[in-house]
């Protein structure tokens, strides 16, 4: 490898608008989905209720989080009609794009994890725990199990997801601690560590897209130089096998790894 940085090439050859477009276009729909949610709050132009758990959009569309819904009903409450056409919903959009498109394309959290990966690049951080990419799955059936025995919707005491969207909207506070801590702990501990190691909702949306029908292929594969960018650059580099078709579970399906 050389002393260039990740991806020069791409920039040289492309120019930098077309090299960064997918992120472009990830960030255009992150922040115009955060925004959307704000602006009833904030501006009283309420074009979305809720929040990425449940919401309702122009007093019409309801979109209700399959992760939370299933552990609502673990605790034995099941959704009102309106929520459970929400449920339906959603789970037809990201049974049929693939569930890591969440993660990739709406959840807020990915760009404070991008962040402590850029910055973590920048700084020359090396070295990394290591936890195994199971854990995830074992913090998912945990809270699962954990929702089921004391009646409450665990996983939203410490979702960063709900913290950082009423952070957003209340102030600076404790919520801020639970966004800070994922900053830190991928930016000193363990790189692309929240997304791709602990993040039960990642885990969900992970087993939703295995079913998923859409899958991104590399026609031009012929064309590879062997680089490496794309293992250096992804967040979940074990999805991309070199000069084939990326197929593997994981992978988001448009765009990158959540």
């Amino acid at each position: 490898m050389s002393g260039k940085r990740i991806g020069a090439e791409a920039v040289v050859e492309k120019g930098w608008l077309r090299a960064h477009r997918w992120l472009i276009l990830r960030r255009i729909s992150q922040l115009g989905i955060l925004g959307l949610f704000l602006l009833g709050p904030l501006a009283g132009i309420w074009v979305v209720k809720g929040n990425l758990n449940y919401s309702f959009t122009l007093d019409l569309l309801p979109l209700t989080d399959p992760y939370v819904a299933l552990q609502s009903v673990l605790t034995g409450h099941l959704p009102e009609k309106l929520g459970l056409i929400g449920l339906g919903i959603a789970l037809v959009f990201y049974l049929l794009i693939g569930g890591r498109v969440y993660c990739s394309w709406v959840c807020p959290v990915n760009m404070v994890t991008d962040a402590a990966g850029w910055l973590r690049d920048r700084l020359g951080i090396k070295g990394s725990t290591h936890l195994s990419r199971k854990t995830r799955y074992w913090i998912l059936g945990m809270t699962l199990l954990g929702s089921a025995l004391t009646g409450v919707v665990l996983w939203e005491l410490i979702n960063p997801v709900s913290m950082l969207h009423r952070g957003l909207i209340f102030g600076l506070g404790a919520a801020w601690t639970v966004v800070l801590a994922v900053f830190l702990f991928d930016l000193f501990v363990m790189s692309r560590g929240w997304c791709g190691h602990l993040c039960p909702v990642g885990a969900f949306y992970s087993l939703l897209g295995r079913w998923s029908p859409l899958r991104v292929s590399a026609p031009a594969r012929a064309a590879c130089n062997d680089c490496m960018d794309c293992f250096e650059v992804c967040p979940e580099p074990q999805v991309i096998r070199p000069r084939t078709a990326f197929q593997q579970p994981g992978f988001d399906g448009v765009g990158g790894a959540g």
